[in-house]
């Protein structure tokens, strides 16, 4: 499949990229050769592949849950910019509180 500059120019757009002559000419050559790739896997047939499937075998990595002293709080919290009572204090993020934040 080959491209157009119209093309690269449409695509150009949607990114919001401003192109010269040569680079719109260089995109062209270099998309087309991407879809004629991709156009190359979608002949390979895949139907008897699970979608799934891993070249190599992955096990997750868990280490055991152990319980272990934190940092106190003090510490913390010691940059934090806001904190009350013990806690981080942040602004309400979908509409005002009682104090009236935003």
């Amino acid at each position: 499949m080959t491209l157009t500059i119209g093309d690269v120019e449409h695509v150009a757009a949607l990114a919001r990229l401003g192109l010269t002559e040569t680079e719109k000419e260089r995109l062209r050559d270099q998309l087309s050769s991407i879809l004629e790739h991709i156009a190359a896997l979608n002949e390979v047939d895949t139907s008897a592949i699970p979608p799934t499937a891993q070249v190599i075998a992955q096990a997750n990595v868990l280490r055991a849950d152990r319980v272990r002293p934190s940092l106190p709080r003090e510490t913390v919290l010691a940059n934090a910019p806001r904190q009350k009572e013990g806690f981080f204090e942040v602004h309400a993020v979908l509409g005002a509180t009682d104090e009236g934040d935003a």
